[in-house]
């Protein structure tokens, strides 16, 4: 069966209305963010085929029945994979069912990671290899946290220090993701001159193999409250049985998360799915009801002085122009950092 290959940027009105349908028709739904789509029609516009590019991951690529075997998904992927090169992204990503994985194989992506439900496929046979390849090594006992940082707090310094003071090399992640309110080039460098005094951590940055929420598509599966699930366990399984063997890590460190439901529950699948891959999970308290949430929040109001509480100056050096203090701040607030004790921090 012949079909015509078109290409939209973007997806709006009728043409968003259409890939609705049809995503539905195929047992699947548009969950946003499509920048460039490729259709397959008949020769009477009916949709038969579609796929789209997000970011550096491929979404929503579906083939009617009457296309099975006639080269639909290979069109669609080769379209799409042209596209990202157009736009300089040469490193592609995909999650799709398990079913449909030698397809995908055939096409040119390799599976960095299977859980029951998804599998997580890169283009590049090497992609992650390199990337470990790339990361610095540590000697003894070797830990890591892996944290968002958005932005850097006393709390983060507090359970780096503690940490580090448990291994003899820490490995600190952060999530390369630009998805938070501050970059990933803020949100590093704020890590890396609140953590200059430790000197047996070792920073990272996370590159695109710790997979966040945001990146996680979860169009392919019906149950909301599973993908979730599904979410979290490639990634912590992609952790504990790729990343965690290159550099030798045998412990992983979380703080106490009792503000955030989701990270609770990420907290509690790490400990029931890390110690299968010979990673001990170790909590840390967290310091005095710090949280990076309180930071941002006190940013938007103005509050300066709740904020030099909760960051270290270093931090306060870097996001200090990207606050406006509050009216009681400029007319009664002394902007020196002050006394600390642990029931203010």
């Amino acid at each position: 069966m012949s079909f015509i290959i078109s290409e939209a940027a973007g997806l709006y009105g009728p043409q968003l209305e259409k890939l609705n349908r049809f995503l539905e028709k195929m047992g699947l739904r548009y969950e946003g963010g499509a920048e460039h789509t490729v259709f397959l029609t008949d020769e009477d516009g009916e949709m038969l085929g579609t796929g789209s590019l997000c970011g550096s991951v491929l979404k929503y690529i579906a083939v009617d029945d009457s296309l099975q075997g006639e080269g639909g998904a290979a069109a669609i992927v080769s379209r799409l994979v042209s596209r990202a090169y157009m736009m300089g992204r040469k490193k592609l990503f995909l999650f799709t069912k398990p079913q449909n994985e030698y397809m995908f194989r055939s096409l040119g992506f390799f599976p960095l990671a299977e859980v029951n439900g998804a599998v997580y496929m890169e283009n590049s046979r090497r992609g992650l290899s390199d990337y470990l390849d790339s990361l610095e090594k540590g000697e003894g006992v070797q830990g890591a946290i892996v944290a968002n940082c958005n932005p850097f707090t006393l709390g983060h310094q507090y359970l780096m220090e503690t940490a580090a003071a448990l291994v003899d090399t820490l490995h600190v992640f952060v999530v390369s993701e630009d998805a938070s309110e501050f970059p990933f080039s803020l949100r590093y460098e704020m890590v890396k001159k609140g953590t200059a005094h430790i000197k047996n951590l070792i920073l990272h940055q996370s590159g695109d193999y710790m997979i966040s929420h945001s990146t996680f598509p979860t169009y392919f599966i019906k149950d909301m409250a599973k993908a979730k699930d599904v979410n979290v366990e490639l990634d912590l399984t992609l952790f504990g049985k790729r990343i965690a063997p290159a550099l030798e890590i045998t412990r992983r460190f979380v703080g106490t998360e009792p503000y955030c439901e989701v990270t609770g529950a990420y907290n509690e699948a790490m400990k029931r799915i890390l110690p299968k891959f010979g990673i001990e999970v170790i909590e840390i308290e967290r310091k005095g009801g710090i949280s990076a949430s309180k930071v941002r929040e006190a940013m938007k109001n103005g509050d300066i002085n709740l904020i030099k509480r909760f960051v270290p100056a270093s931090t306060y050096d870097i996001i200090k122009d990207m606050v406006v203090p509050s009216k009681e701040a400029r007319e009664y607030g002394s902007t020196d950092r002050g006394a600390m004790t642990d029931e203010t921090v």
